[in-house]
């Protein structure tokens, strides 16, 4: 970058809450180098996690708020004044008595332990439904959710699961890094054997894995699970009985608690049908023997972080050290936030988790800033709707139609839940987790015939992260609204560059190859026209192509038809939120306000700055060979350098010219 000083760079970005180290790169041959290169390399990586970054940091000084907080309510219950944050006050306190957990053992699933002991066949479904209802990942598992083609009504979806390894694809491949991870899935069962009592040699392995080969081969890969209309198979009570002989459906809805008068009006949505039917013959036929061991499995692992050392070590030494290359397990206090809420807030606490949050970190005027930025990338996001030469105008007509129909969900929700008849004890953290699992379930079975609740958080208030949620809404909670993505005192240059491009992100996510299918009410309904669903697709097989040319790890790439909505919505998302900036800028000038320059740099200069920092991150190799093989979103340096590589607003910020690393020869447009 020639006009500008790398030192004035860190110094700005300081004074909004930036701190980033300056790095001799050429910004128009590496952003990502030249904004985090120095940071990578004097940042080293605690040995207690997977990845570090702005992401990771942010959620750490939140856990750290959190656990402070909850050791205020256990040592002083009398602080917890509201339903939930009593009930998460005891939590707590029994998920820190370790003593105790290991005292209890076991004792919380004996009686399931004793079921899969005595099985008999007649008993497996109502097993597998009792399974299911606590939360135990099952080859069947269920939830209530709104119905994709009528958010007015509530269905039950029923969800395909049950798997040992990371993804089904490793039950077929025999590269390295799945022979370690098998061999570590093959010790953890046995683990989880012996502590059932079971026997856990090699033969009993091999018939595990060959078990759960059977669901695997039946089972759609990720990509495949992306199509909102592949998923999508509506079936009531009756239909779905036909189609899963194998599988007493009374049995089974009964264990959840349905009863047995419902079922044959009760809508369902199986997400993969061949996946159910082949579960439903492995009822019907399969040796009992087979199913005893893959069940003792499942029931363990499932309850393994909230169980004794024993269990909880062996889940570690899978999950984290295999999986993930972790070599240090988290403090205590540390792992319960994640226990307690869920990995993104979504466990039946994770509101309340969020309650305790929002008493002592969210500030109003944040949420008033935020909802000016949503607005300006609104505006921004309707120009660029009407600009679309390949779009015809009554697509575009729908399309601005769905935009104004969106809703946004910003901080917390207006109410907290409230947790009616829930009673746990404070030296029973495993017995606590089923019961609040058992609760949820019983809930959640109350909503079917009532009217879709458009004002519940599916995502906790304290998560650093963001969603594009169900019937057409979008969901900021207060957890990310903080530096480095949004600052309440920083310039708006700064905060576009941040949770800017996180609102742009999120908005795009519902015109993303997915969200585009659904129109303005959140309903899964074809509003397009078929040329201009050809053209959009023609788009996005240019990002997936440019997303899978990149390799993160030698001999890894990126899988751009997995990542593809999260590198459509990045791509798109920064784009709106660079034009959001203007439109906040061109008030300010309306206003007699001259848009500074802090630092000698612009506010261009400053958005894209401080999205990079965003972004910035290291990993570990195998957490990040695990994130390309399983997850849907793109590593952290490929978010930078994708989306600003097909931005002239970047070059010219920047003063890059054509030829440079950072400038793509064909810039890629989808909206």
């Amino acid at each position: 970058m020639k006009s500008i000083k790398p030192g004035l760079l860190a110094a700005a970005l300081c004074t909004a809450g930036l701190a980033i180290a300056a790095d001799p790169v050429n910004p128009c041959d590496d952003f990502d180098g030249y904004v985090n290169g120095a940071w990578v390399a004097n940042t080293p990586l605690p040995a207690d996690r997977a990845r570090i970054g702005s992401f990771d940091t942010l959620a750490r000084e939140n856990d750290k708020l959190l656990i402070a907080a909850l050791n205020e309510l256990a040592a002083d219950p009398a602080r917890a004044t509201t339903p939930g944050l009593k009930l998460l006050a005891t939590h707590y306190r029994a998920g820190m008595d370790t003593a105790a957990i290991d005292k209890h053992g076991l004792t919380a699933v004996q009686p399931l332990l004793d079921r899969i002991n005595q099985l008999k066949r007649d008993d497996l479904p109502a097993l597998l439904g009792d399974m299911a209802r606590l939360r135990i990942d099952v080859p069947l598992g269920f939830f209530v959710g709104a119905d994709p083609k009528d958010i007015r009504r509530y269905v039950v979806q029923v969800v395909q699961g049950g798997l040992g390894l990371p993804d089904r694809d490793d039950y077929g491949r025999s590269d390295a890094n799945t022979r370690r991870v098998l061999a570590a899935y093959r010790k953890h069962a046995a683990t989880l054997l012996q502590a059932a009592g079971a026997t856990a040699d090699e033969a009993t392995l091999d018939s595990l894995l060959a078990f759960e080969t059977q669901m695997a081969q039946a089972t759609l890969t990720r990509v495949q699970r992306r199509d909102p209309q592949a998923v999508y198979n509506p079936y009531d009570g009756k239909t779905l009985a036909t189609l899963l002989p194998g599988l007493d459906l009374a049995a089974w809805l009964g264990a959840w608690g349905l009863p047995r008068a419902d079922i044959d009006g009760t809508p369902f949505i199986v997400g993969q049908t061949g996946h159910a039917r082949v579960v439903a013959a492995l009822l019907r036929d399969a040796p009992l023997a087979n199913w005893q061991t893959y069940l003792r499995v499942r029931l363990l692992d499932g309850v393994a972080e909230a169980g004794p050392r024993t269990l909880a070590q062996s889940n570690f030494e899978y999950r984290q050290r295999a999986i993930r290359g972790v070599p240090q397990p988290l403090p205590r206090s540390d792992e319960l936030i994640t226990l307690i809420g869920g990995r993104y807030g979504n466990a039946p606490l994770g509101e309340t988790v969020g309650e305790l949050f929002v008493s002592r970190a969210f500030s109003p005027l944040a949420q008033a800033r935020a909802l000016q930025m949503l607005a300006d990338i609104k505006t921004a996001m309707h120009h660029r709707i009407e600009g679309l030469v390949w779009m015809s105008k009554d697509t575009q007509r729908l399309a601005s139609t769905k935009l104004d129909a969106m809703v946004a969900k910003i901080g917390a929700p207006a109410q907290w839940k409230q947790w009616p008849g829930l009673q746990l004890q404070a030296d029973d953290f495993l017995g606590n987790t089923l019961r609040i699992n058992a609760w949820a379930t019983a809930q959640a079975l109350k909503d079917l015939g009532r009217p879709v609740d458009r004002s519940r958080w599916t995502m906790g208030p304290h998560v650093v992260n963001a969603q594009a949620a169900s019937g057409n809404q979008i969901v900021f909670p207060a957890g990310i609204l903080r530096p480095p993505f949004f600052d309440e005192n920083a310039d708006d240059a700064t905060n576009f560059g941040g949770i800017g491009m996180v609102i742009g992100h999120e908005i795009i996510h519902h015109f993303d190859d997915r969200g585009r299918q659904f129109d303005a009410l959140g309903n899964l309904r074809d509003w397009w026209q078929p040329a201009d669903a050809a053209a959009y697709k023609s788009r996005a097989d240019r990002v997936a192509a440019l997303y899978s040319s990149y390799e993160p790890v030698p001999g890894v790439h990126i899988n751009g038809q997995l990542t593809l909505g999260e590198n459509i919505a990045d791509v798109g998302g920064m784009q709106i939120a660079f034009e959001g900036l203007q439109v906040a800028l061109a008030r300010q000038r309306a206003e007699g306000k001259t848009p500074p320059l802090i630092n000698g740099q612009t506010p261009a200069q400053r958005f894209f700055l401080s999205n990079a920092v965003v972004w910035r991150g290291k990993a570990r190799e195998e957490s990040l060979v695990d994130q390309l093989r399983t997850d849907g979103h793109s590593p952290g340096r490929w978010r930078i350098l994708g989306p600003m590589s097909n931005m002239a607003p970047f070059a010219q910020a920047f003063s890059c010219k054509a030829g440079d690393r950072m400038v793509a020869a064909e810039p890629i447009v989808v909206w």
